[in-house]
């Protein structure tokens, strides 16, 4: 699902919300709608690493909640649910504008996961701890990536070491170095690397900041990207 799509969905959500506070349908006509599509947003913005900033599992809380007295009047209800998803709007809407060369995830269902975490992880933090944390996620999903595509019997570690099960340095060298091997693809593997080396650099600062993590974060993506792209995964017609 792209982006754009995900807005239609939520605000058809918003729109029967205030619908039935505002004497439209009735809940037990639209209440099967709305968490069908209150689980498809759910994972949508997990993937992206986003919340749903929708407390309601299903109508009958939106119910309560207005009928509380605390929206007393149809457009307090409509001001409401306005406020509650203006926010998500016009984060999916600046995400859609910008260009993009793959939306949709990799495949690799563990590590889109991580990578959705990871975003999370960086929106969220404010410390240098917090930060920092964002750069040892990364680390996990460079791990697991390696661990999803070394081979090794094809793919001999370059220093002759044999690389450990969380290596995922010296897995995904190895991955790259025997998979764009050749003069034309030079280029290709020495950006593959830099990316590999500025998210390995990045997650062992001590004094992170919100620019160092986000370098680390955007770096891993790369490197997630790459190797989706010399594995196949990216290739036009493949599930």
């Amino acid at each position: 699902m792209t982006d754009a799509e995900l807005v239609q969905d939520v605000e058809a959500q918003r729109a029967v919300m205030i619908a039935v506070a505002t004497g439209g349908p009735r809940i037990q006509d639209v209440n099967w709608e709305y968490t069908r599509r209150r689980a498809t947003i759910a994972t949508e913005l997990a993937a992206r690493g986003l919340r749903d900033p929708n407390p309601y599992g299903d109508l009958w809380g939106w119910y309560g909640k207005w009928s509380s007295g605390d929206l007393p009047s149809y457009q307090s209800r409509r001001t409401y649910i306005s406020d509650l998803y203006r926010p998500l709007i016009d984060r999916l809407l600046s995400g859609s504008q910008a260009s993009q060369v793959f939306e949709e995830p990799t495949g690799w269902v563990a590590i889109d996961r991580d990578l959705g975490e990871m975003r999370r992880l960086l929106e969220e933090a404010q410390t240098a701890v917090q930060y920092q944390a964002v750069g040892l996620f990364c680390r996990e999903v460079l791990i697991s990536l390696a661990q999803s595509v070394y081979d090794a019997k094809r793919h001999p570690s370059l220093d002759g070491t044999a690389p450990s099960p969380t290596d995922g340095k010296r897995m995904l060298e190895a991955y790259v170095a025997t998979e764009l091997s050749g003069g034309t693809n030079d280029a290709a593997r020495k950006h593959a690397r830099a990316s590999l080396d500025l998210a390995n650099d990045l997650q062992h600062r001590r004094t992170a900041t919100f620019r160092e993590a986000a370098l680390c974060a955007e770096a891993t993506t790369s490197v997630v990207n790459i190797v989706a792209i010399i594995s196949g995964r990216r290739d036009q017609g493949d599930a």
